[in-house]
């Protein structure tokens, strides 16, 4: 495997190569092909040219007829370019294949080669670290035989020296696979750790709501808008990669617990998602999901399915879903946001930026809550302190009033306590 990020400085003009097949049809396989461009422009690494080609029959070897892939390498010739980056992923065969055909001229990389180094580059946390570490080995595990046929060449390849790399690729194989076992037990204490935190939470319950989408939707934006936060909120693939959750005030005072999650994107490999649960889990868990969706994009409604097809993944598709489209003061053309209302009737526009449609999300957000929570004026005697106290944990009082006969409280009082303050809210009706 090439590892991109130490390789950064010999990547300097990239030729990007995008397929269309019989499942990829060239609208689809272009759109792709733009979003890996920003993907390795992340990466710093220069594009020379971006090429779709055609596998009607997809060649397991090389995924392209020879005579196709000839011409491949004669654009790179022709371009100057030192590497070749694919949409589409590459089996560890196939790249052994295609760097056989390119006589170790061309680095032959892929978009799940990219995808790893971005994620690699913009962990933060140990948690982070871990779930990239073990996504990066998984990877790279059964390419290892590349790498040493490539140190084979250098060296000649004579008999013996052939036998000396394959004992050492045998000990790198077990090494990586120590280590994988490793990182696989250090996650399990990780979300162990989650679970503590959250059992800690759910002492004193409070509904939650997660925010997910696609890269670069807004979603850490709407959190900070929200909460009062300062997370990062960059205008850069896959920002976010650690959830973050903040305690926020809905108009009616109901607390709510908002978290921010890692963006998903097409063809996002699947190990990611696999390492990624302990992140994700916060979706799972929470009392309903905010999906994001950036309108000013062209592929809003693939963004839109991408994110469901990883929530299906993550079990998580049947959840109370809100469904919210951002950036409309950056739609340009009033018929295109005509038609995203019309096919999704039922969710909301907003600009997390100008603040246009935030109302609405806030009302909408109360009304998810409302199996949660019932809205209840209760008198509470003086002397029972400890219930006020609380309903004030649960972040259930949205104003409170001293008065002779005890203190008068407005609130949404979670469902789990309504039985024990039932009784107050038959004085409170006395008393108005």
């Amino acid at each position: 495997m090439h590892n991109t990020a130490d390789l950064n400085p010999m990547i300097e003009r990239a030729l990007l190569l995008g397929a269309e097949t019989p499942k990829t049809k060239r609208p689809e396989a272009k759109a792709l092909l733009e979003e890996l461009e920003e993907l390795v422009a992340n990466l710093g690494i220069g594009v020379v040219g971006k090429e779709i080609a055609k596998a009607r029959d997809p060649n397991p070897a090389l995924l392209f007829g020879k005579g196709k892939v000839q011409e491949i390498l004669d654009l790179a010739v022709k371009l100057k370019a030192d590497s070749i980056i694919f949409d589409e992923p590459l089996s560890p065969a196939q790249q052994r294949n295609w760097d056989r055909e390119a006589g170790g001229k061309l680095l032959i990389i892929d978009r799940q080669e990219i995808i790893l180094d971005i994620f690699n580059s913009r962990a933060a946390t140990k948690e982070a670290s871990l779930q990239v570490e073990l996504a990066r080995l998984e990877y790279e595990l059964p390419r290892m035989k590349r790498a040493w046929t490539h140190l084979d060449r250098q060296r000649g390849g004579g008999a013996v020296q052939r036998d000396a790399g394959e004992t050492q690729l045998e000990m790198d194989q077990r090494m990586i696979r120590g280590r994988i076992s490793k990182l696989k037990k250090e996650l399990v204490e990780v979300v162990r750790h989650r679970d503590t935190q959250r059992k800690r939470r759910m002492k004193v319950p409070l509904p939650s709501a997660a925010i997910v989408g696609y890269t670069n939707a807004g979603k850490s934006s709407l959190l900070n808008l929200l909460s009062d936060a300062d997370v990062m909120a960059e205008d850069k693939l896959f920002a976010t990669l650690d959830p973050t959750t903040r305690r926020m005030d809905l108009p009616s005072g109901q607390t709510l617990l908002l978290t921010d999650t890692v963006g998903f994107i097409r063809r996002l490999p699947h190990r990611l998602v696999e390492a990624f649960k302990a992140t994700l889990e916060e979706a799972i868990v929470s009392t309903f999901l905010i999906h994001l969706i950036d309108a000013s994009s062209p592929d809003a409604e693939a963004h839109y399915a991408t994110t469901m097809k990883v929530l299906t993944e993550l079990n998580a598709e049947k959840k109370d879903i809100l469904v919210v489209f951002n950036k409309i003061d950056m739609v340009s053309d009033p018929t295109r946001l005509a038609i995203l209302k019309s096919e999704y009737p039922d969710c909301l526009f907003v600009s997390v930026k100008s603040g246009e449609g935030i109302e609405d999300l806030l009302t909408r957000c109360e009304k998810k809550l409302e199996s949660f929570a019932r809205p209840m004026v209760l008198l509470i005697p003086h002397e029972r302190y400890d219930v006020i106290n609380r309903l004030h944990e649960a972040g259930a009082i949205s104003s409170k009033e001293i008065t002779d006969e005890g203190v008068l409280i407005k609130g949404n009082i979670p469902n789990r306590l309504v039985e024990g303050v039932e009784e107050y809210h038959t004085k409170a009706i006395a008393y108005q």
